[in-house]
């Protein structure tokens, strides 16, 4: 009985774990293609990068979509309805002939993807009990990190040998699987409420009230604008490494496989140091570093100091600090709302994503041929975090718990 129980939670895990895994294989396995997409849809990679901004809007506007869904509908219903919607999307993205149809497309696939990374993180305070949590998320963390190391490598060798349309076909694949699993494997861990309302005014009254809190604000604004560093390193890193460093479609895997991994490691630490240190004193330390590695990074560029081994280094420094200012910022948000953390979750999440999108926008819009527009972003972001952060750290009422910790942890990977 033991080991059957067992079996049923490893698989339980494996599937939530791929269901917040879904983002961030739909990112980063298609970023080694950029310069492929650009020859092939007849187009510049500035261009091709706005397929990713939009990609990161509908992840933001989906989490507020699906936050009231599962609710009233339980937690199945919309997770189908999520990922037909991402499988017909990403044969539009596999078939589509001009970088405006890639754009639209991407954002249709974020907008039915991103029901996984809502719909795993309710199953698990459906599924398990408050004190597993943290167990079942340092569980979930590994499954999804696996993800941004080896999906930017294999999104390599696939261009390099097959081309860049049969990446969306592996994505079809990997979502028709989970589907499947989701299906038979998965249970139904809510019932639906039919109490629940949808009427907009009520939803956004809801919201409302959450952004009105001032730890909530302070802190969601600081680690959004902080964690939107990492998302316009995602969006010009292609470009830089590829292009201006000429790298090739799988060493570029390669570099960010490794990255990500010092990333990663940086979060695990993150754990760690919460044993001896609060949330609040790492953030402080972490925006500091990031601050003065950021700066540095950017003068590099601006000099024309060119090295790739030093650009590597120093974008793994910048974003190791991510893994100690994410999470911990995200939790401290989360820390005042015992009753209505869903809804918090979901805008937090929108504020972050939305964010993000814009500094992802800016990095192709300032696009000017060097890696100036992509460190500078980069290094604004921290700047700008550590200003917001210092006007309002005495704002502080309640201290973040080592299971919410553990949670943004996941969040943060399932972004990479």
């Amino acid at each position: 009985m033991n080991n059957n129980k067992s079996q049923k939670q490893f698989y339980l895990i494996l599937i939530l774990g791929l269901l917040t895994a879904i983002g961030p294989l739909s990112i980063d396995m298609y970023l080694p293609a950029f310069p492929d997409i650009a020859k092939g849809l007849n187009t510049s990679v500035a261009s091709v990068m706005l397929s990713l901004s939009s990609f990161f809007i509908g992840i933001s506007v989906g989490q507020l979509i699906y936050g009231p869904l599962l609710e009233r509908y339980g937690r199945k219903k919309p997770l189908y309805f999520g990922l037909i919607i991402y499988a017909i999307a990403a044969i539009g993205c596999a078939s589509t002939l001009t970088v405006n149809g890639l754009i639209i497309f991407r954002l249709f696939q974020a907008l039915g993807g991103c029901v996984g990374m809502v719909a795993a993180r309710a199953m698990v305070r459906d599924l398990f009990e408050v004190k597993d949590n943290a167990k079942v998320f340092s569980t979930l963390m590994l499954v999804v990190a696996v993800s941004p190391i080896i999906a930017p490598t294999l999104g390599g060798y696939i261009t390099a040998y097959l081309g860049w349309r049969y990446i969306f076909g592996m994505l079809i694949i990997v979502i028709s699987l989970i589907l499947i699993a989701v299906y038979f494997l998965l249970p139904e861990s809510k019932k639906p409420d039919t109490n629940f309302s949808l009427r907009p005014s009520a939803i956004a009254a809801s919201y409302i009230s959450i952004i009105k809190n001032s730890q909530f604000a302070i802190y969601t604004f600081t680690g959004a604008i902080a964690y939107a560093g990492l998302y316009s390193y995602i969006s010009g890193s292609p470009y830089v490494f590829m292009v201006i460093y000429g790298v090739s479609e799988k060493y570029y895997g390669w570099i960010f496989a490794i990255i990500a991994g010092g990333l990663i490691s940086a979060s695990q630490l993150n754990n760690f140091l919460l044993r001896k240190y609060r949330s609040e004193q790492i953030i402080k330390a972490a925006l500091y570093f990031q601050n003065t590695i950021g700066i540095v990074l950017a003068a590099t560029a601006i000099l024309g100091m060119h090295h790739l081994y030093l650009t590597i280094l120093l974008i793994m420094l910048f974003l190791c600090c991510q893994g100690f200012i994410f999470p911990n910022a995200s939790a401290l948000s989360m820390a005042p709302f015992a009753q209505n953390a869903g809804s918090a979750s979901a805008l937090m999440g929108f504020i972050q994503m939305s964010v993000g999108a814009l500094m992802s926008a800016m990095v192709s819009v300032l696009q000017n041929g060097t890696a100036i527009p992509m460190t500078a972003v980069m290094a604004t972001c921290s700047i700008s975090a550590s200003l917001l952060y210092a006007l309002g750290k005495r704002r502080v009422i309640n201290r973040a718990s080592k299971i919410l910790v553990e949670e943004e942890d996941l969040e943060m990977i399932s972004t990479l």
